[in-house]
């Protein structure tokens, strides 16, 4: 009986799996359990419970967003069937020429490249719908590769171009674009290697889509063609546009010490300001200074390319002797005619009859002779203000000089050389005197310039006479002119006082 006891005893281990201390046992394991967890709650919790909750979030406003953007275009697709959206990229803008190593790649006038994608039947720009926040790629692609609209996509990715062995990648910067409202821009891009290794010896830029859209066909983007130059020579690179005081190699077909800067140099064109000068006085003379080796072609572009200068609206005024008292040229800074200025009217230089012209054209190289005399002033609408409000009657101005100091001044003035002026005249020579030769004046002859005839007569009528009787005054100079003789009137008079007074005292 105790053996069967003990084999039931045995028996029933072996079925309940375990015995009262292996129960003890598992009790303690899940208490140290559940301990652990609260632990693990206690800590953990406050940490992970707002992550996950940013988490949840971002992803639930991502498919949120999915799901407008896709409810927008279902929309649009009711709208604009598929397939009259075939989509296209397209560079908004050209190049910036030349393109050299290591330099950011830049559009027209130093602007960023911009892309935009369009609509191929409309030439409209997309800023709807899932493609309009795409992302692009940029790349180089081959100079030959012809920009035909033909090309699959195979074509163009069989077309890229990849960095030559052992060197860098070809492209250096943000090469990803990402649209938005259909329109990107290109940031900081350059490339590392010239385009002289390739089998055009060019390179194209290209963009891609990156991002796929069912149903949604978008084909790539191409630049022109361009050659990349090793950033060593762009110091030697020409300006779009020159300036007026660039070095005159800076234009399009002449070289840095060949034969037709050294034929300038040697004629005193130094500059594209002297270019474009030569070029309005004698034009003929420019050419010959460059010689037959200078074709026609060439000729035209370095003549297109000077006259891209951008030039400031000054404008001067220059009224040459010999000519018509009322006739003065009016020019700017590369001394190109911009009109005439006859009996106080301006007439514009498209306006001039070839004789006019051809005149004027000697009036300006008259005013390079006598650059003194040539008035400035900041546009044309300046000149119309300044120069011409002179009366075509050219009566004087009226003056308010009753407040004018007739007192002498100490040292030299300006006094008038009696001995020196033509008789009826009316002219009187003007020269720098001293103080001490005044008491030598003549009082007669003083008052017979001044139509006296007692010392004591009426000054101030003297000087209005004086002032009436220049009517002959230069246009153009009016102003300084009659400020100049009255302050040489007016110095003549307080000389003419002093004497006086002396005279009386002794």
């Amino acid at each position: 009986m105790s053996h069967k006891r003990e084999f039931e005893a045995g028996k029933a281990r072996v079925e309940g799996g375990s015995t009262p201390e292996d129960k003890r046992r598992r009790f303690k394991s899940v208490v140290q359990e559940v301990m652990r967890l609260q632990t693990v709650k206690h800590f953990l919790e406050p940490v992970l419970e707002p992550l996950i909750r940013k988490v949840v979030k971002e992803e639930v406003e991502l498919a949120l967003a999915k799901h407008l953007t896709g409810i927008k275009w279902i929309c649009e697709k009711d709208i604009h069937p598929l397939e009259s959206r075939n989509l296209q990229l397209k560079f908004l803008n050209n190049l910036s020429l030349p393109v050299f190593t290591s330099a950011r790649i830049e559009g027209d006038e130093g602007q960023a490249v911009r892309i935009g994608l369009v609509d191929s039947s409309t030439g409209q720009i997309v800023s709807s719908g899932p493609a309009s926040s795409a992302k692009l790629e940029i790349c180089v692609v081959e100079g030959d590769f012809e920009s035909h609209s033909g090309w699959t996509a195979e074509d163009f990715r069989n077309n890229i171009v990849k960095e030559r062995e052992g060197k860098k990648p070809l492209l250096s910067g943000n090469v990803f674009v990402v649209l938005s409202d259909g329109i990107g821009v290109m940031d900081e891009v350059s490339l590392t290697d010239n385009s002289s290794w390739t089998r055009s010896r060019k390179f194209r830029l290209g963009v891609r889509m990156v991002d796929q859209f069912e149903f949604v066909k978008v084909r790539e983007a191409i630049t022109e063609s361009f050659v990349v130059r090793d950033h060593r020579g762009e110091l030697y690179r020409k300006h779009h546009p020159p300036s007026l005081f660039d070095e005159v190699w800076r234009l399009e077909k002449i070289g840095k010490d060949g034969a037709f800067h050294k034929r300038l140099n040697y004629s005193n064109i130094n500059t594209v300001k002297d270019f474009l000068t030569h070029f309005h006085l004698n034009s003929p003379k420019l050419r010959q200074i460059l010689g037959t080796g200078m074709s026609s072609k060439m000729w035209e572009i370095t003549l297109d390319h000077a006259r891209s200068c951008v030039l400031d609206n000054s404008v001067h005024v220059y009224q040459p002797h010999g000519f018509h008292k009322e006739t003065a040229v009016v020019f700017n800074v590369v001394a190109q005619v911009l009109g005439l200025l006859v009996d106080f009217h301006y007439v514009p230089a498209e306006k001039l009859s070839e004789t006019e012209k051809a005149q004027a054209e000697e009036m300006v190289i008259a005013a390079l002779s006598h650059i003194n005399e040539v008035i400035s002033y900041d546009d044309v609408s300046s000149m119309m203000r300044n120069f011409l409000n002179v009366p075509s009657s050219q009566t004087s101005v009226g003056i308010d000089y009753s407040g004018l100091s007739l007192t002498s001044m100490d040292g030299y003035g300006f006094v008038p050389n009696l001995h020196n002026t033509a008789e009826g005249s009316g002219h009187v020579d003007m020269e720098v005197t001293p103080q001490g030769l005044y008491d030598d004046f003549n009082l007669w002859n003083c008052s017979q310039i001044l139509g006296l005839e007692e010392p004591q007569s009426d000054l101030q009528s003297a000087l209005d006479g004086f002032i009436m009787s220049e009517k002959n005054v230069v246009v153009g100079k009016a102003h300084s002119r009659r400020w100049t003789k009255l302050f040489s009137v007016s110095k003549w008079l307080s000389v003419f006082k002093n004497v006086t007074v002396r005279k009386n005292l002794k």
